[in-house]
This record gives structure tokens, C-alpha cells and sequence, in this order.
């Protein structure tokens, strides 16, 4: 049995509009994208593209985008990304356009590509900041999600068992 390659394109959803990133769906992305490669290569390339071409990955808070593809042909994705120009979802048109941030063979270097961009997009945020006092919030609202489990405050634990609690 043939193993078929794929390429990954980790993309950023770029809008003015706060209400585009709320209506971000894996559907819509995937509407919107094969309708930029008909536009930009036709038949030929959409039916080249859309042999093994998903959405992996969708997260509406940061607007990151994660498009699988065929090895062969990730060139034509990643030319007719410019070609997107509005996500339509609820019979309401956004406009936006895709960012290309990295095409990686795997999910997991797009991910560990991905946890570099956000830190490297963190240390210039906090870079630009003007006074103490912005970045002491910057540093409040990054502790406050972090994935690290917090330690008991007071001596509220009565039992000894070690059950763990999600």
C-alpha cells in the first residue's frame, strides 16, 4: 500500500472586523479556500487540491488555521490563500485574508512553529508597552492561563487520598 505525503499550512485569519473571528468555522474556512483555488488555477487545480484537502485544525479565539493537502500540489493552496478576501457565514460577508505563517510536514512542527510565533508575538507585545502598569497586566492575564496545576492555598484538603481533580 502507498503512503500519500501531505503538507500542513498553518495560516492566520487576519481581520479588522471582531465579529469575523466569532463566526469562523472549519465549513466556511473550507468553502472560502476552495473557491480561491477554482478561481485562481480552475477545475485542474480544485480537483488536484481537493483530493485530500481538510481543515485540521480551527481555533476562532487566535484565528489560527491548520489546511492539510496533498504534497503534490500544497503550491497551489498556498497561492490562491491570497485570493481570499471574505468568509461568508449566516448570510453575513467578513471581510479578511489569510496570513501564511509556516507549511510543515507534520502537525506537530506546525505546533511547535506556532508555540514560537505566539512566544516570539508575546515578547514584542511586551516590548511595546509604554508604562509598568501595562506590563504587569500582560503578565497577570499570561499567568492566569497557564496550564500548570495551582497548589492548594490553605489546609483545606481533608482526605489523604491522591485522587486528581480536572
Amino acid at each position: 500500500m502507498v503512503r500519500f505525503k501531505n503538507r500542513y499550512v498553518l495560516c492566520e485569519v487576519v481581520s479588522e472586523d471582531p465579529r469575523c473571528r466569532q463566526c469562523i468555522e472549519d465549513r466556511t474556512v473550507g468553502l472560502a479556500v476552495r473557491d480561491a483555488i477554482a478561481r485562481a488555477h480552475g477545475d485542474y487545480g480544485l480537483a488536484c487540491c481537493s483530493v485530500s484537502f481538510t481543515v485540521k485544525y480551527l481555533n476562532a479565539y487566535t484565528g489560527t488555521v491548520l489546511l492539510r493537502c496533498r504534497k503534490d500540489f500544497y503550491r497551489l493552496l498556498c497561492s490562491a490563500l491570497p485570493f481570499v478576501r471574505q468568509l461568508e457565514s449566516r448570510n453575513q460577508r467578513y471581510p479578511c485574508f489569510f496570513n501564511t505563517l509556516h507549511v510543515g510536514g507534520t502537525i506537530r512542527t506546525c505546533q511547535k512553529f506556532l508555540i514560537q510565533y505566539n512566544r516570539r508575538q508575546l515578547l514584542m507585545l511586551l516590548q511595546n508597552c509604554t508604562n509598568e502598569e501595562e506590563r504587569r497586566s500582560i503578565r497577570q492575564s499570561l499567568l492566569s492561563c497557564s496550564l500548570t496545576e495551582e497548589q492548594p492555598q490553605s489546609g483545606d484538603e481533608e482526605d489523604g487520598d491522591d485522587t486528581e481533580t480536572d
